[in-house]
């Protein structure tokens, strides 16, 4: 969702055109039954092609950078430099890694709210962590009725955890591409620079410290300097 990239999308502004994207039942883009990383692609050249953009530097993460990686092996042409945050191209079982989370999400869409304490307290029961709680509840928005709903499509996208951890990639990218850690994540094993490199043969890693899933929010400054030393 792009709300979650504003303040980097505003940084980064000063040296590049920047497009922050909400992705298909992400945030203000339509809702869909339909979900794959191929279509999820395809919305990307879509919106290139709306915009009159050859070619980007493309920066995604979690799911977004299984997006992203799709995008660059699929249409290396549109993609002039690579970067993953978080996630390798591999399968994640992502309804184990984030049954709370999906489970309070949905207990929140199915809740009338009328205050984002009322959301904050009920979702506290299914996350703990007071900082990844705040970047989730971004996704709540008012209604005409003065309720609070859930941007994102939560009940498709609750049924589609099997194809949101898939990973059906194919072909090789060779631009330059920057897959970047957190610290404390165990999304990228150091055992999974083999498979980083079969697809991706140009790719260097990076860590950073403080950090761990959600790295542009915990630790935004060690974020921006990793993507600053790649892009220099």
């Amino acid at each position: 969702m792009s709300d979650n990239w504003q303040t980097h999308a505003k940084y980064w502004s000063q040296f590049y055109e920047v497009h922050a994207i909400d992705q298909r039942n992400h945030g203000k883009s339509f809702h869909s039954e339909s979900f794959s990383y191929a279509l999820l692609a395809e919305d990307i050249v879509t919106y290139m092609e709306a915009n009159a953009l050859k070619e980007a530097v493309v920066l995604g993460h979690s799911m977004g950078g299984k997006t992203a990686m799709t995008l660059a092996l699929t249409y290396p042409n549109r993609v002039s430099q690579l970067i993953v945050a978080d996630i390798a191209p591999k399968v994640y079982d992502v309804a184990s890694k984030f049954a709370a989370i999906i489970e309070g999400m949905l207990d929140l869409n199915r809740t009338t709210l009328t205050a984002r304490k009322e959301a904050d307290s009920l979702f506290q029961a299914y996350v703990s962590d007071i900082g990844v709680r705040m970047f989730l509840l971004k996704n709540m928005k008012w209604t005409p009725e003065r309720t609070l709903t859930l941007k994102c499509n939560i009940e498709v996208l609750s049924e589609k955890l099997d194809e949101i951890g898939a990973a059906n990639f194919k072909g090789t990218f060779q631009g330059k591409t920057l897959f970047i850690a957190g610290e404390n994540s165990d999304y990228i094993a150091d055992t999974d620079t083999l498979i980083i490199k079969q697809y991706f043969p140009n790719a260097s890693m990076a860590s950073v410290a403080q950090a761990g899933h959600w790295i542009h929010a915990e630790n935004p400054e060690g974020f921006t300097k990793v993507i600053h030393d790649f892009l220099a």
